[in-house]
């Protein structure tokens, strides 16, 4: 039997996020996107064996630690490079108890990232691996990558774009993200 709910995702993301700011409605938004993309891939793959409402909660807190960094486009006025975002929403969420929704903000980013990356890219990060281990940590972080928090925020991206931008950063992103897809789509 799964657990009932115990925390509502919006008035956590209200109590950093005023009502009526444009960054609460795009982590709203963003967050039901992916939810839904989420939870829609559990329904039709019975084999999966995840926590559906874990799933769904953290999908909507995954991104927010967004206030922490510098990102006027989403409206945000903090200090730290928007990469950092992950890991500000662990603390955010581990300071509320939240640790294993906290894990997902910490391993969603890109398709997660290892040690040897944040060396080789000397990225403004802990010196860890954080990528997405639990079924949960690795559907979030697969359905995340389908849509942008910026431009056409509700237009689902295609396999090829999402593909194309990873590939930028590394061809293990893509290697990565196929392996996702595989374990989620059952599709090559």
């Amino acid at each position: 039997m799964k657990r009932p709910s115990i925390i509502d995702p919006e008035a956590i993301i209200t109590d950093i996020y005023p009502i009526g700011s444009r960054t609460r409605d795009l982590l709203l938004r963003h967050g039901e996107l992916v939810a839904r993309k989420a939870v829609d891939i559990l329904d039709r793959a019975p084999w999966l064996d995840a926590d559906r409402l874990f799933v769904y909660e953290a999908a909507m807190l995954h991104d927010i630690g967004i206030c922490r960094t510098q990102s006027p486009k989403f409206g945000c006025t903090g200090m730290l490079p928007y990469i950092c975002h992950g890991v500000e929403g662990r603390a955010i969420l581990d300071q509320l108890g939240l640790g294993k929704h906290g894990l997902v903000c910490e391993r969603h980013i890109g398709v997660g990232i290892r040690k040897k990356e944040i060396l080789r890219r000397n990225l403004p990060l802990p010196k860890r691996d954080m990528v997405p281990l639990s079924v949960e940590e690795r559907l979030i972080c697969y359905a995340d990558k389908f849509f942008s928090k910026s431009k056409k925020k509700d237009l689902e991206k295609t396999i090829k774009k999402i593909l194309a931008g990873l590939a930028k950063y590394d061809e293990d992103h893509v290697d990565r993200f196929l392996a996702l897809h595989h374990e989620f789509t059952g599709k090559p």
